[in-house]
């Protein structure tokens, strides 16, 4: 007796169904707004990374010899840099600058936006002022500074030398090993410091007036407010100031370019001049790269290890 089958069921349609599609679209909308940054990342970075490791294991150079082709040297370069003085020195002085500056300006930036946050008439031209050295170009700001730094007739000796009644200067600022630097440092955190303050005034200003209503009510006073409602809720600005002012102070180049081509002996030289010495006035471009690749993952080493210990709060 043959049975006759019945046919099979089609599947029951589920409310996942629908909702499965529609994160599937909200998926290929996000990879499609993503795909830009992706390619311009590729382009601009991560290719780049690739061709400078790619030279660094070889000796090419700025102006190839035709007679003398390119050769492949493997990790010569990168055991060749650590006898380098010049690039040892020069990475000491770049975590000097920054185990300096980023402090320093970091907390100035605090200070001064506390200061230009103020109900106060004209604070809007404050805050212009204040930000006006981030808008001049490094270049400008450098030649100023190296007048201002001028032994004989530069504004800086004289004021020193009047309020202490000629008792002290003239100083060779940018001649002198032991001033050189610190002379470049304070130019540096002059320029630098608005940047960091507006991103500052930005944070206190999305504060609730009502924690600072609260802590009144409990008997604080303006110190305790700062210390337990301002830095509590500038915990995440913080973040992202001190993260970002550590990779722009690793990019220490112009002012020292411009004001000492990294002398006297040595002592302004930094990791970006070098390798800019090395591959573009020595033609080593092989050499510049292998010490732009070590470069590059020191800093990045740094800022995850940063953003590792100064998590942000939700």
């Amino acid at each position: 007796m043959t049975i006759l089958k019945s046919p099979t069921a089609p599947p029951k349609a589920t409310a996942r169904t629908p909702m499965l599609g529609w994160k599937r679209r909200e998926q290929r909308v996000a990879w499609a707004f993503v795909a830009p940054a992706l390619l311009l990342l590729c382009i601009f970075l991560i290719a780049p990374f690739g061709l400078a490791f790619y030279l660094s294991l070889t000796d090419q150079r700025l102006v190839p010899n035709l007679n003398i082709p390119t050769r492949f040297v493997g990790f010569k370069h990168y055991l060749a840099m650590w006898q380098d003085a010049t690039f040892v020195r020069a990475l000491l002085n770049n975590f000097l600058f920054v185990l300096i500056v980023v402090p320093v300006q970091t907390s100035f930036a605090l200070f001064l936006a506390i200061l230009v946050n103020q109900k106060i008439k004209a604070i809007n031209f404050f805050r212009t002022i204040y930000f006006i050295p981030v808008v001049t170009m490094m270049a400008i700001v450098a030649v100023v500074w190296t007048f201002l730094y001028n032994p004989d007739q530069g504004i800086i000796n004289s004021f020193i030398q009047t309020i202490s009644f000629g008792q002290l200067g003239p100083y060779r600022w940018l001649e002198d090993p032991k001033l050189a630097f610190p002379a470049i440092m304070l130019m540096s955190i002059w320029q630098g410091v608005g940047f960091q303050m507006v991103i500052y005034l930005a944070g206190l200003q999305e504060i609730p007036g009502e924690l600072y209503e609260a802590a009144e009510l409990d008997g604080a006073d303006a110190w305790q407010q700062f210390r337990f409602v301002t830095l509590p809720q500038l915990r995440n600005t913080s973040v992202f100031v001190v993260i970002s002012t550590t990779i722009m102070a690793f990019k220490l180049f112009d002012q020292v370019e411009i004001m000492t081509k990294g002398g006297p002996n040595d002592a302004t030289v930094t990791a970006m001049l070098h390798i800019v010495n090395s591959g573009f006035r020595s033609q080593k471009v092989g050499y510049a790269s292998a010490l732009s690749v070590v470069f590059f993952v020191i800093v990045l080493l740094i800022s995850l290890g940063q953003r590792i210990v100064t998590r942000p709060e939700r």
